[in-house]
């Protein structure tokens, strides 16, 4: 697929969110959309998801099979999980034991019964992901799909995206965990200053050590913040 001269902006007197966008995503890919919080990543991949409009420019070739899991899933459903993917499933028009084949791969199996709003943000998280690849979408499109899961789904996740996009998905993702950083052919955009620029090969990886010493208490907070701004952070073992 591709965009075309792309632009967005949220109202007639609203500075522009992305502007002159031109890009193509190809069959088979991994693109990564890097760029500090409020940048205009999440704008740009419901652009491509083609859950926003933009106001100017064009979206050519979306294929016809989308999945989209956002950064934060809507929990304020009357469903419980098993309900809600069962309708997701019919929407798509999949078999309704879709559903309990990607609770299994994604561990949330023992959550089928449980409501919408009593979910934990991780596995409401897992939620996300099983409505965005039930569909088997031939354009997967994950906004920070990393945050809040356990361990065990954020290290089989990124090899999900990798036989993905080798069975030929066009796989775009927002990854401020770095998770995807080992997979081999990532291609990366960085959103700033309303453009979106493709990285070089090779660009991701110029980084630099900066050491900073924070009171213990305020550790987790700061490094929230600093992935969140689009840094790696390693913490030292005790």
């Amino acid at each position: 697929m591709r965009l075309e001269s792309v632009a967005f902006r949220y109202r007639r007197s609203d500075p522009w969110v992305l502007k002159d966008v031109t890009l193509s995503l190809d069959p088979g890919s991994v693109t990564e959309v890097t760029g500090r919080n409020g940048a205009g990543k999440s704008t740009l991949l419901r652009m491509v998801a083609g859950l926003r409009k933009p106001r100017a420019g064009v979206v050519k070739d979306r294929p016809a099979r989308v999945g989209y899991a956002p950064e934060r899933f809507p929990v304020d459903q009357p469903f419980s999980v098993r309900g809600y993917l069962r309708h997701m499933a019919a929407m798509r028009r999949v078999p309704a034991d879709a559903a309990g084949t990607w609770a299994e791969r994604l561990g949330f199996d023992h959550l089928l019964d449980v409501r919408l709003p009593e979910l934990s943000k991780g596995s409401a998280q897992k939620i996300g992901l099983a409505q965005a690849l039930m569909g088997d979408p031939e354009l997967l499109v994950l906004d920070e799909p990393f945050a809040g899961l356990d361990a065990a789904t954020r290290g089989a996740l990124p090899g999900l995206i990798s036989d993905l996009a080798g069975d030929g998905a066009t796989v775009v993702v927002s990854d401020h965990q770095r998770c995807i950083e080992a997979l081999p052919d990532v291609d990366r955009l960085r959103v700033a200053e309303a453009t979106v620029t493709r990285l070089p090969s090779g660009a991701a990886t110029d980084w630099t050590v900066l050491e900073v010493e924070v009171p213990e208490d305020h550790a987790d907070t700061v490094e929230t913040k600093l992935r969140a701004d689009g840094y790696r952070v390693r913490r030292p073992k005790r």
